[in-house]
């Protein structure tokens, strides 16, 4: 995981510090993934997951078209059998290819338990995902659920499509919205 802001002025595509927090993540997750298949023991392979988003505003006031008030959580899922100390010598492995890289210094191997949800599969450009939700919230209101995404509460993305690759229109990425029983 890695934490961050999008810059004033900026959005996710275009902030730098976005960009870096993502390029730390994939590395330290491509070194982690190459040096456990590589061990002596206990050695496995698996493939690195799709990255995951969680959003939030800083002032609580939520507008698709105001992208730089936004936080954001970036993740890869890891499997359970990695440990801290495959972590820290994946992290000092990395260091030493990249250098004195800030961003990668602010990865961290946490857990993350999200709980009960809602999702939905969201095809098209990030710009219509409102569209998605009120869906998703309206079968929240059928099953009488209350999303517990809100001032306080984090957006849930996992982007199975690469926007650098990927036709906006074809984008395919998962919404999932902490709930509770009404």
């Amino acid at each position: 995981m890695i934490d961050g802001a999008i810059e004033k002025g900026s959005e996710p595509g275009k902030s730098p510090g976005f960009a870096a927090a993502t390029q730390a993540l994939y590395s330290l997750a491509y070194t982690l993934k190459f040096m456990i298949k590589k061990r002596k023991t206990n050695a496995f392979d698996y493939p690195v997951m799709p990255l995951e988003g969680l959003w939030s505003v800083t002032d609580g006031k939520f507008d698709i078209t105001i992208k730089d008030n936004w936080d954001y959580t970036l993740m890869i899922l890891t499997p359970d059998e990695v440990k801290q100390a495959d972590f820290r010598n994946a992290a000092k492995l990395a260091s030493e290819k990249k250098g004195d890289d800030l961003p990668l210094q602010k990865v961290r191997l946490a857990k993350f338990k999200e709980g009960l949800c809602v999702q939905a599969t969201h095809l098209g450009p990030y710009a219509t995902e409102p569209q998605t939700i009120e869906r998703m919230q309206k079968f929240m209101t059928e099953k009488g659920l209350v999303d517990n995404v809100g001032p306080n509460g984090k957006h849930h993305e996992i982007y199975l499509s690469d926007p650098r690759r990927t036709a906006p229109a074809k984008l395919k990425t998962l919404l999932r919205h902490p709930v509770k029983r009404a």
